[in-house]
């Protein structure tokens, strides 16, 4: 089961967070041959989204790193949007580690 995070991204600014992933027991997961992939939308339904850029950072110690360019960011309309983030196995296997709404706070300077 995805963990709910509720996220914050400056519009214009480059955005980076390093997550932990941990397993139904708490114990650290260790992602050593996972790729990571998430994708933000308006809402459920939308056809458009934008993309984060997801990798393992350090696979024995279970830390995904997620990341948007400003360009990314600056053509994100300000307001409220969901998103989640999966991890792929080795073998195949897609697990949701990580969903929630993404706040996108309107930038003066361009």
């Amino acid at each position: 089961m995805a963990i709910l995070s509720n996220l914050t991204v400056d519009q214009g600014s480059t955005f980076s967070v390093t997550v932990d992933i941990t397993d139904a027991d708490g114990n650290i997961l260790n992602l050593t041959g996972y790729t990571v992939a998430g994708q933000i939308r308006k809402n459920y339904d939308s056809s458009t989204f934008t993309a984060f850029t997801g990798s393992v950072s350090n696979a024995a110690m279970g830390k995904i790193t997620l990341a948007l360019t400003s360009t990314q960011t600056n053509a994100l309309v300000a307001g409220r949007y969901v998103y989640d983030i999966e991890i792929t196995s080795s073998g195949s296997a897609i697990t949701r580690v990580l969903e929630g709404q993404l706040e996108v706070t309107p930038g003066v300077t361009r």
